[in-house]
């Protein structure tokens, strides 16, 4: 039996953005983070959103959800108007589900889901989109420096200058490849 590769989730601190990077380096070799329904189960699993089943039309809607997320925070880091067709479907994802915000002991908001379906998990990560685009966090939406990359995440560094969206990957690149360029460039010279 041939053994399949899937591809780890990136994980960060904001769910609306993890989401997006479900799909990676999306002007280069493209890699799909949640290539099959039940893949789209796991990454909510870890999210805290654990869901009963994923359908291929479930996951075909998460992925219109995450373009559509993807779409209208390139919008906001561009600071350009929202598309109305992404703030459509964030919306509608939004309304689609029946989650709760429930409040920890420890003092943590985390998610209840009215049942284990897709679409109430979904409405967590749109409703959480929603709180992102509108300005309601501390940080503004940026977009990764990698030409390849060019992921949303939500700056919330001292001076608003980060660059890369997550520095283990897009940020080593970068730099490796400026490291590479510049002693091949010096070499060349001597």
């Amino acid at each position: 039996m041939a053994t399949v590769y899937l591809p780890e989730f990136r994980l960060g601190k904001v769910l609306a953005t993890s989401f997006t990077g479900t799909l990676s380096e999306r002007y280069g070799e493209k890699l799909e983070r949640i290539p099959v329904p039940s893949r789209l189960a796991d990454w909510l699993a870890v999210n805290g959103l654990a869901v009963g089943s994923c359908t291929q039309s479930q996951l075909d809607r998460a992925r219109e959800l995450r373009e559509s997320i993807h779409t209208a925070a390139t919008a906001v880091a561009n600071q350009n108007p929202l598309p109305s067709a992404a703030v459509h479907v964030i919306n509608d994802c939004s309304t689609q589900g029946l989650a709760s915000a429930i409040l920890t002991s420890e003092g943590v908001r985390k998610w209840r889901l009215s049942s284990t379906s897709v679409e109430d998990a979904l409405s967590v990560v749109a409703a959480d989109a929603i709180g992102l685009l509108a300005g309601e966090r501390e940080g503004k939406i940026s977009l990764c420096a990698s030409p390849t990359c060019r992921a949303a995440f939500l700056d919330t560094s001292r001076g608003g200058t980060r660059k890369w969206c997550d520095m283990n990957t897009c940020g080593n690149r970068e730099k490796k490849a400026r490291f590479i360029n510049k002693r091949n460039g010096s070499s060349l010279a001597d």
